[in-house]
């Protein structure tokens, strides 16, 4: 670099030794501080602030680098930047030229995490077969999170429109901070101590993994193992993860999906009755379909076709049935004509006329006795003899 005590320089040319300097001297950058003042662009490059608790410097990650990021940064991450010095000359200023972005801390925070999961796993909380099954169809949901979270209004509205019937009890906590397992863990063990619920929706909507580690800590993981209340954990977005996730008896991707696992049983029973009413209809139709067909068969002029076919059957039957009762009776008459003749024959034949008329009388005393043997026709005395055409007088002489 060349001397430049009583040099005169332009403008540009300070400028462009002190690029050259910085831009030459600071690279290879390793900066740790929190975002400030975040401003995304239209062209997709990020401007931000980095600072710590005494000093700033403005930073820039050009669209090219962002796909290094796994995260959404946001007003007030702590994070760590690699990069180099840029000046632009235009301006005369300086910023920080980020090729990398992570949140600070983030490896030491894996670790813990992955220890922490390793322990319980050995002490087998997280074995499949300590998992309660959730009821089919709950009486009464209870929602551990934060009251004012959208979490909690993504609950509501997947319950209110999937069971709209469903009672759903808040039980409010506290999801980030300091306070925030304690109070978590507090609200699992009440909901089991009173048995408020049926089951237990624990979770909170995305964010970092410092965001979510009350989910992650062990009074957490405790109360979700001793609870007697099936639990569904709820944290964060379907990339997010807790220890809470593996603890409990089901995970779910997110609040929303927690809702739509707890109220499954109401969904499939609303759908049975809707297939049931589908039947129902269906058969109802057919059945329409058949009487409508069978309906116009009776219109007036087939009723009264199918009305005289039936007179003239009946009528059919009728002289059928009176002709045959006529003869019947002529049949009857004959057999009742016959019989007469036949005891008149009987009886002609028993009748003392018949016997008369074959030449026999009959004798009988002057008193109308009958007489029936020589002693009673004495000598001397008058008889009667009745022929079969009249009587007649005579004397007994020997």
């Amino acid at each position: 670099m060349p001397e430049l005590i009583n040099t005169e320089l332009t403008v540009s040319e300070l400028t462009s030794l002190i690029k050259q300097t910085l831009e030459q001297g600071f690279y290879g950058l390793k900066v740790s501080g929190e975002i400030s003042n975040f401003r995304p662009s239209s062209t997709g490059h990020w401007f931000f602030t980095l600072k710590d608790s005494s000093c700033a410097i403005s930073a820039v990650m050009f669209k090219s680098a962002l796909w290094k990021v796994d995260f959404s940064p946001k007003e007030g991450d702590k994070v760590t930047v690699t990069g180099s010095i840029d000046v632009y000359g235009a301006r005369g200023t300086y910023q920080l030229k980020c090729d990398t972005m992570e949140q600070s801390g983030v490896g030491e925070l894996l670790a813990l995490l992955e220890k922490r999961k390793r322990f319980y796993a050995e002490k087998g909380y997280f074995a499949p077969e300590r998992k309660k099954v959730l009821p089919v169809r709950p009486k009464r949901i209870g929602v551990v999170t934060s009251p004012t979270g959208a979490a909690l209004q993504d609950i509501l509205n997947v319950l209110g429109r999937r069971a709209p019937g469903l009672d759903v009890l808040v039980l409010p906590a506290v999801v980030q901070g300091e306070d925030a397992a304690r109070s978590i863990a507090n609200r699992i063990c009440q909901a089991n101590n009173l048995l408020l619920c049926d089951v237990l929706i624990v979770g909170r909507g995305g964010g970092s993994l410092e965001d979510l580690l009350p989910f992650s800590e062990e009074c957490v993981i405790e109360a979700i193992h001793d609870s007697s209340i099936p639990i569904v954990s709820a944290v964060g977005h379907e990339i997010d993860w807790a220890l809470s996730d593996y603890a409990a008896d089901l995970r779910a991707p997110t609040p929303s999906a927690a809702a739509e696992l707890v109220s499954q049983g109401y969904m499939e029973s609303r759908q049975r009755i809707k297939e049931i009413e589908e039947q129902l209809k269906q058969t109802m139709l057919h059945r329409l379909v058949f009487f409508e067909e069978r309906l116009r068969r009776y219109t007036s002029q087939a009723f009264q076709q199918r009305l005289e076919a039936i007179i003239d059957k009946r009528q059919y039957l009728l002289a059928n049935a009176s002709n045959n009762l006529v003869l019947a009776q002529k049949q009857l008459l004959r057999d009742a004509s016959s019989r007469v003749e036949s005891a008149q024959r009987e009886l002609q034949a028993l009748s003392p006329l018949a016997i008369l008329a074959r030449g026999y009388t009959v004798v009988t005393d002057d008193t109308g006795k009958l007489v029936k043997s020589r002693a009673q026709a004495e000598i001397g005395k008058q008889v009667t003899l009745t022929f079969i055409d009249g009587k007649r007088t005579a004397l007994v002489k020997e």
